[in-house]
């Protein structure tokens, strides 16, 4: 089977007002034609943002160059859960993708692999493709835990309807986020092989589900990231608030 094809998703996390989303989503939308056919482009905006964004995007999400997603989701469809978003609002919106299980959100928020596991499911009934975050903290890499972490997460947080068309996988060693600092070629791709065979042990077609790799993706080390065999994309978080580096990024693919 040919190897899916690469997906670059853009986290803003907590960034941006009005004016910085419409010229964020103006400049990667002029700038999509030209990468669009070595990979997918997905922008997640906070959701103060995304029907704003959503409309600047409009006639680049018509021709599919650029997909929006949210940032979390609630387990709910709807209901006295002051603050959170439904699944089905962020559809409204136009959205295709929400990301779940960040470790932003199991750390700040104690989200542990059981929740994560109710927001995927929620996700894919409102018609989202979730992308579930894995990843290990720096004490379990030197503990030699990294695979058994992984392998956990991944288990505890799939939904059983699972499958190539409709989950996503995202590897964000939590000790590389945000710092600057980047894991070997070796230890991202044993991470990343691991997970395939976790997946095509589990799922019928789990050799066809993306993984992407999360933590400090930049233009200057996102080639030789993407190059390797099992990492189909890049979850990328400050990179994605500039809109060169971010196109930068997918033209590396």
């Amino acid at each position: 089977m040919a190897a899916p094809k690469t997906l670059i998703a853009g986290n803003w996390k907590m960034n941006g007002l009005r004016a910085d989303g419409v010229t964020l989503a103006k400049t990667v939308a002029a700038g999509a034609p030209g990468v669009s056919a070595k990979a997918d482009l997905l922008m997640c905006p906070p959701a103060t943002l995304i029907s704003l964004v959503a409309n600047t995007l409009a006639e680049a999400l018509r021709h599919g160059l650029v997909s929006i997603g949210g940032q979390d989701c609630h387990h709910e469809v709807s209901g006295a859960h002051t603050g959170d978003v439904a699944a089905p609002m962020l559809t409204d919106l136009g959205c295709g993708y929400v990301i779940v299980g960040h470790s932003e959100r199991r750390t700040n928020h104690s989200e542990d692999d059981p929740m994560v596991w109710q927001k995927a499911v929620a996700a894919q009934l409102a018609g989202l493709i979730p992308i579930i975050c894995v990843g290990e903290t720096e004490e379990e890499r030197d503990r030699g835990e990294a695979l058994d972490v992984v392998r956990r997460q991944i288990n505890g947080s799939l939904p059983d309807a699972a499958k190539a068309a409709n989950v996503v996988i995202a590897y964000e060693p939590i000790w590389a986020i945000g710092t600057g600092r980047t894991p070997s070629l070796d230890d991202i791709a044993e991470v990343h092989d691991a997970m395939r065979a976790l997946l095509t042990d589990r799922l019928n077609d789990g050799d066809g589900v993306r993984l992407l790799y999360g933590g400090s993706v930049k233009p200057g080390n996102a080639a030789e990231i993407l190059a390797l065999a099992n990492v189909n994309g890049a979850l990328v978080g400050g990179a994605s608030l500039n809109a060169e580096d971010f196109l930068a990024i997918a033209a590396a693919a």
